[in-house]
């Protein structure tokens, strides 16, 4: 069995190589396994869309699946561009803060959104 290093940012012992990154599970933290140099490393919140691009603040966004709104007789349509989306740390998975056209501001999940 191969001896993987723990996670230098959050300790985990639950690391897994891929080609030649070492990733952590628990923080997406990656680095190179032939050195210490980081190869992404987010200071803060990182979301990915439902095609695992990552999401920044400012970036607009396409709606994949028709959304219900609560309090609303209607709703988001598939195809929806929202444009200028603020990424927020989200506990129920709602990272995204937005004004959806026609609706108002609202939180949507990065599952139902993909990068424009």
């Amino acid at each position: 069995m191969k001896n993987i290093p723990n996670c230098p940012k959050c300790e985990s012992e639950f690391t897994y190589e891929e080609g030649s990154l070492v990733i952590c599970p628990m923080c997406t933290h990656e680095w190179s396994k032939d050195s210490d140099v980081v190869v992404e490393e987010e200071a803060g919140l990182m979301v990915k869309d439902a095609n695992g691009n990552i999401l920044e603040d400012g970036d607009s966004v396409t709606v994949i699946k028709d959304l219900k709104v609560k309090g609303s007789s209607e709703g988001i349509k598939v195809g929806t561009k929202i444009k200028s989306i603020r990424l927020v740390e989200g506990n129920d998975g709602h990272n995204i803060d937005c004004k959806v056209p026609g609706v108002g501001a609202i939180k949507l999940k990065q599952v139902f959104v993909k990068k424009a």
